[in-house]
């Protein structure tokens, strides 16, 4: 019996994710109960998810500090989502309907029409509860080298990077009781959604990577597995946020942002929360070592 190609596996989660996105579809403008005013006696964000969390500068702020830090930094979390969605949404749209895209772009039109909504909530809630948006503060790491197998696969693995770490959280959020109703159900949803734009994801990063091994050459093949790498290690530095140690009140926030990000308890927690990407992206040799 032959095997299926990668095109096959493709065509096949396509089918069974549109249908999936078709069943579970809903108004995103009518599914969520926005509180005038998101009344708060806690934390606005799991408390272990928090950069702070573990260290020994968290050690010496007070509870009500700890608790201003998780307000700001679950709005600079969704801030983060709303950038990053509107770069995918751009890079996506661009392919939909074009040569070497015939199998994906049935599921494209379901991944736009549910992250444009998604963009939307989040960009809601940080606008409704915290009156701002965080700056969109990403790293460029210059132009690539300008082939187009490789321009794809730099595209779908910054999509799958970014939705795998934003996934961490809200699968944990969604379901974490000590949180508000809306915080938990905005978490809930859309990890709900991710599931889908993950797996989908995961066969377009193979794909991609596949035609670069195939037809590529030895430097393009080693630029994509050293960009992965820079690219998680860089989105991972972007959840440490000086303006939102800032808005917490927090003493000097650059240092204090340095003093956390070298405590020896964020190394595991910044592993545990890439575990599941590197994982894959070395199962397919994709990603150089950390």
């Amino acid at each position: 019996m032959p095997t299926k190609t990668h095109e096959d596996q493709l065509q096949s989660v396509v089918d069974r994710l549109s249908a999936a996105a078709e069943a579970d579809y809903y108004n995103p403008y009518k599914r969520f109960a926005w509180p005038d005013r998101l009344d708060v006696d806690g934390y606005w964000m799991s408390p272990e998810l928090m950069t702070v969390h573990g260290t020994s500068a968290a050690r010496e702020l007070d509870e009500k500090t700890l608790q201003e830090i998780s307000k700001w930094e679950s709005g600079h979390f969704y801030s983060l989502n709303v950038h990053g969605i509107r770069e995918l949404l751009i890079e996506v749209v661009r392919r939909i309907h074009t040569t070497g895209f015939e199998i994906p772009t049935k599921f494209f039109h379901h991944f736009v029409g549910e992250e444009n909504e998604h963009m939307w909530f989040f960009a809601e809630f940080c606008l409704r509860y915290l009156g701002k948006i965080y700056p969109d503060r990403s790293m460029s790491f210059g132009t690539d080298p300008g082939s187009p197998l490789v321009q794809n696969f730099i595209v779908f693995s910054r999509i799958l990077i970014f939705e795998e770490i934003v996934d961490y959280f809200n699968s944990r959020m969604g379901s974490d009781d000590r949180l508000h109703p809306t915080i938990r159900d905005l978490n809930k949803i859309h990890h709900e959604d991710e599931s889908r734009h993950i797996a989908f994801g995961r066969q377009l990063v193979t794909l991609a990577f596949q035609k670069v091994c195939d037809d590529g050459t030895d430097d393009e093949r080693e630029f994509c597995r050293t960009y992965t790498r820079r690219f998680l290690d860089s989105s991972i530095a972007g959840l440490y946020s000086p303006a939102v140690y800032r808005d917490a009140g927090v003493t000097n926030p650059t240092a204090f942002r340095r003093e956390v990000m070298n405590d020896p308890a964020r190394a595991a927690a910044n592993q545990a929360m890439s575990r599941r990407t590197t994982s894959f992206f070395h199962r397919i040799d994709a990603m150089a070592a950390a």
